[in-house]
């Protein structure tokens, strides 16, 4: 899991600078998880990360940077962990099952993302917007039927908001319920409903 570059000031070239820029990162989540971006530090990140204040300022400018940089890589993350379970599954109610379940798992362990991407709505919307945004693209190319199909933007941000919501709750404010069991209650939800709806007017658009 990385950020591939993405947001990054100062990407490393030597894999000793990967892993000092992995340390930074990791200790930015935990600082600005439990501080919020304006009590969090620059001092208290490498502090935390076991590094030099001059090796922080080796691959980012400013606090604002490593922030913006956190947000591109806790997305990809977020990515990089569902990605396998979703390409595995067989079937597209399959598909957003598995990555419905791999989210909350994630969530679970990463709790902090939902501050942190909270927050970024007004440290830096431009990053709000685009983890959002490409999210919800990625929705949509799953459950596209060709070019033509217009609602599959409108479904694919219903289908992200529901998942957001869903590991706000069984992720963050509480674990009383197995993720199997709300990833299983969600497929049965989209078969009866949002995909049901759209096999429905595929088949009233073949009989007109």
């Amino acid at each position: 899991m990385g950020t591939d570059g993405a947001g990054l000031d100062k990407a490393p070239r030597t894999e000793r600078g990967r892993r000092t820029q992995r340390a930074i990162l990791d200790a930015a989540a935990a600082e600005f998880g439990e501080k919020g971006f304006h009590d969090g530090s620059i001092s208290g990140i490498t502090r935390r990360a076991g590094v030099a204040l001059g090796s922080f300022y080796t691959y980012f400018d400013s606090k604002d940077a490593v922030f913006r940089a956190l947000v591109a890589d806790m997305s990809a993350q977020v990515r990089d962990h569902v990605a396998p379970a979703i390409r595995s599954a067989e079937g597209r109610i399959a598909a957003e099952r598995a990555g419905l379940l791999e989210f909350i798992r994630f969530v679970r362990t990463h709790k902090e993302i939902y501050r942190i991407i909270d927050e970024a709505e007004f440290v830096d919307p431009a990053s709000f917007r685009r983890h959002y945004s490409t999210t919800a693209d990625r929705i949509a190319a799953r459950i596209s039927t060709g070019p033509d199909d217009m609602q599959a933007e409108v479904h694919a941000w219903a289908i992200m908001g529901m998942n957001v919501f869903l590991g706000l709750r069984y992720g963050v404010w509480d674990e009383d319920r197995a993720p199997e069991e709300v990833a299983d209650t969600v497929a049965t939800l989209l078969a009866r409903g949002i995909f049901g709806s759209r096999e429905g007017a595929k088949g009233a658009k073949k009989e007109d």
